[in-house]
C-alpha cells in the first residue's frame, strides 16, 4: 500500500442549481464588472465580436453601470444586503437540500455570471467526491442565451479537469405539471388577496431578439406553450404573453411588455395581474422593471388597478418542483 497517495473523497452526487446572476453590491465598479462578463458573452450578443467589443467597453459599460446601479438599489435587500436573486436560489438550495435526506447527495447553487461561480462550485462538489454532476439552470423555457449559455460554462470547467464526473443536464420544464400547477396557484393566490376582478393577465417573459428566433431559437414556442397550459385553467380572464427587457436597437420578440402596458388602458383593460412565468425569482427584472416601471407606465396610462405575482421564488410549490425534477435525473 501506497502511504503518500492522498485521501480521494468518492461516491457522492452533486447537484448544482444554476440562475442568471448578479452583481456583488449596488456599486458602480461591481455593476460594471457583472455586465462586462454578462455582456461579454457571445451567446447573449450574437454581433461581430471585434465590433462588439469596442461598443462595449468605449460606451456601453461607461454609460450602463449608473442607470443599471439605480434600478438595482430600488430593489436591494439592505438587510440581507444582497439582491433578491441571490437570497431566492440560496433558499432554493437549502430548502432542496433539507427536503432529500440522502448524504451522498450534495445540493448546492451557483450563477452564471458573477458570484458564486460555476466554476466555483464544480471544484468544490469534486474536492467533496462527486462523482456525478447534475445541472439545474433554473430557466424554465430553454433559449440559447440562458441554458445553453451555462453549459458552456459547465463544459469549459470539465474540459481543464482531469477526473471528470459523468454529466446530467436538466434542459428545460415549460410544460412540466408541477411547474405549471405552481404558477396557476401563484395565481389564484393573487387573486383572492386583492379586492378587484383583472380584466387580464399579462404574462411576461424576457426577450431575445427576433433574429435568434429567425436562426431557429425554441424560447418563443416554449414561452407560448407555458402561457397555454396557464390559460387551460383560467377559462374567464384573458391571459396575454408580452416579452420584456430588450435591449439595443434591433427588433426582439413582440409584443412589447412595456408599450402593451401603455395601450392596455385605453383598450378598457383597466386592471392588470402581471405573472412573470420565465423567470424562477424575483429580481431587477421582475421588481423594478414590471412592478415598479410598468405599473407607474399603466397607471400613467389610465390603468385603475395592477398588482404583480411574485416569482414562485422559495414557496412550498416550487421546492417541490425543484425536488420532482432532481429526483428524476439522479
Amino acid at each position: 500500500m501506497n502511504l503518500d497517495h492522498p485521501q480521494v473523497k468518492y461516491g457522492k452526487t452533486g447537484v448544482l442549481i444554476i440562475n442568471l446572476g448578479t452583481p456583488d453590491s449596488t456599486s458602480w465598479l461591481d455593476i460594471r464588472k457583472y455586465l462586462k462578463e454578462f455582456l461579454s458573452d457571445r451567446r447573449v450578443i450574437e454581433i461581430n465580436p471585434i465590433l462588439w467589443q469596442i461598443i462595449l467597453n468605449v460606451f456601453i459599460l461607461n454609460l450602463r453601470p449608473s442607470k443599471t446601479a439605480k434600478a438595482y438599489k430600488e430593489i436591494w435587500m439592505k438587510k440581507e444586503n444582497m439582491s433578491p436573486l441571490l437570497y431566492y436560489t440560496q433558499k432554493q438550495a437549502e430548502k432542496v437540500r433539507n427536503l432529500i435526506s440522502n448524504e451522498n447527495l450534495i445540493i448546492d447553487f451557483a450563477m452564471r455570471y458573477g458570484n458564486p461561480s460555476i466554476k466555483n462550485k464544480i471544484k468544490k462538489l469534486h474536492e467533496e467526491g462527486c462523482e456525478n454532476l447534475v445541472i439545474l439552470p433554473l430557466y424554465p423555457q430553454y433559449a440559447a442565451a440562458t441554458t445553453a449559455t451555462v453549459c458552456d460554462e459547465v463544459y469549459r470547467t470539465l474540459m481543464n479537469m482531469r477526473w471528470q464526473p459523468s454529466l446530467q443536464i436538466i434542459p428545460h420544464y415549460e410544460s412540466h405539471p408541477l411547474y405549471i400547477d405552481a404558477l396557476v396557484n401563484s395565481i389564484n393566490k393573487k387573486i383572492n388577496e386583492i379586492n378587484w376582478r383583472p380584466d387580464l393577465i399579462l404574462a411576461s417573459y424576457h426577450g431575445i431578439p427576433k433574429k435568434y428566433f429567425d436562426k431557429g431559437d425554441p424560447y418563443h414556442c416554449y414561452c407560448h406553450k407555458t402561457t397555454r397550459l396557464i390559460n387551460e385553467k383560467f377559462n374567464d380572464i384573458e391571459i396575454k404573453t408580452t416579452f420584456q427587457s430588450r435591449f439595443g436597437p434591433q427588433e426582439w420578440l413582440q409584443p412589447y411588455t412595456d408599450k402593451t402596458l401603455e395601450k392596455l388602458p385605453v383598450e378598457g383593460k383597466k386592471n392588470v395581474l402581471a405573472i412573470c412565468p420565465g423567470f424562477s425569482s424575483d429580481c431587477v427584472e421582475t421588481l423594478e422593471e414590471i412592478l415598479i416601471q410598468g405599473k407607474e407606465s399603466f397607471m400613467e396610462s389610465g390603468g385603475e388597478n395592477f398588482e404583480m405575482i411574485p416569482c414562485l421564488n422559495d414557496n412550498d410549490d416550487h421546492i417541490k418542483l425543484i425536488n420532482n425534477l432532481i429526483l428524476k435525473s439522479i
